[in-house]
């Protein structure tokens, strides 16, 4: 089964950098496709995300938010 990760981010957030630092680390590995969407470039998405960037999703689902938990990222994506 194929995967795709999304983080939910934005400009200037330090989380944010480092939560994409360990994606792209991690799913490079795995050779899972990833991509940034930046929240304050939607209105909705800002609304919905805001307040908890970096968010992570796996297929378009919540994964978690704040942090990479890698353990637990790597497991959902095997």
């Amino acid at each position: 089964m194929s995967h795709h990760v999304t983080l939910m981010s934005r400009v200037d957030c330090h989380a944010c950098e480092q939560a994409k630092a360990d994606l792209e680390r991690i799913c490079g590995e795995l050779g899972v496709p990833w991509e940034v969407q930046d929240v304050d470039a939607d209105r909705e998405l800002r609304a919905e995300y805001g307040d908890r960037v970096p968010v992570i999703l796996v297929d378009g689902e919540e994964h978690g938010y704040w942090s990479v938990e890698e353990d637990r990222l790597r497991a959902a994506l095997r």
